[in-house]
């Protein structure tokens, strides 16, 4: 199997926690990060734009993107140019469509004909990445973020979406990146380096299990059992 320093794929880190974010970046293999609303939330930031002043303080040298959360598209594009001006290693992130379904894809193309660096998010069907790439045949940069962590919830085998998105990046505009987005095991990042995905988002808890990699599965089986034994005696089971 690979092992971490044969991966071609740049991880980013996902998420809004301060401290992780300081910790990954310390590491080298970080290739730069991700963060939205939802888990700004979940992490207890209740000023937007300082929290992501604070960040750009510490994140110098690597791309960091930021997502709008308005719902009109003026309002969008106000708080895109806002955001863009924060630092130049930022990407602003838009959602592929709001929230009535209607598509962003004007928004998306008129962005990127003004130079702002974009991260198209919550993409999950071809079509979509098919109109964003159009959108974006200008565009000197840009990622398209397809969830593929969240299409493999619904049942659906996510590899055969993403190696389409990458010919439709391909045929419409190599300049722009495909992001593997909401990835649930530390699987998803070999898989998406072994089709050839640019980049890959991850919560720090599973790019914490990058140190697993080529493990031997006795001694990791041998640790599994240790810790059930041990946590059952802690607990003061008995029989």
């Amino acid at each position: 199997m690979k092992n971490v320093s044969d991966l071609k794929i740049k991880l980013y880190s996902d998420g809004a926690n301060k401290n992780d974010i300081l910790e990954m970046y310390q590491k080298p293999y970080i290739s730069g990060f991700t963060t939205n609303p939802t888990l700004m939330k979940k992490a207890g930031i209740t000023d937007y734009r300082s929290f992501c002043l604070d960040i750009l303080q510490f994140v110098v040298n690597r791309p960091i993107s930021f997502e709008v959360f308005a719902d009109d598209f003026e309002d969008m594009r106000r708080q895109a140019l806002e955001i863009k001006d924060w630092g130049k290693n930022v990407f602003v992130k838009i959602p592929v469509t709001n929230t009535s379904g209607e598509p962003s894809y004007s928004l998306i193309e008129s962005l990127a004909n003004e130079g702002v660096g974009l991260n198209v998010t919550a993409v999950m069907t071809l079509e979509q990445v098919t109109n964003i790439t159009k959108s974006m045949a200008n565009a000197q940069n840009g990622i398209i973020s397809v969830f593929a962590g969240r299409i493999a919830d619904t049942g659906r085998d996510p590899i055969p979406v993403m190696k389409e998105s990458l010919q439709i990046i391909q045929e419409n505009n190599p300049a722009l990146e495909l992001l593997w987005a909401s990835p649930r095991e530390l699987l998803n990042i070999f898989q998406a380096d072994d089709i050839g995905c640019h980049i890959i988002t991850a919560t720090p808890d599973i790019l914490k299990k990058l140190d697993l990699v080529g493990k031997k599965l006795a001694e990791f089986s041998l640790e599994t059992v240790k810790m059930f034994y041990e946590d059952a005696c802690r607990a003061g089971y008995f029989l």
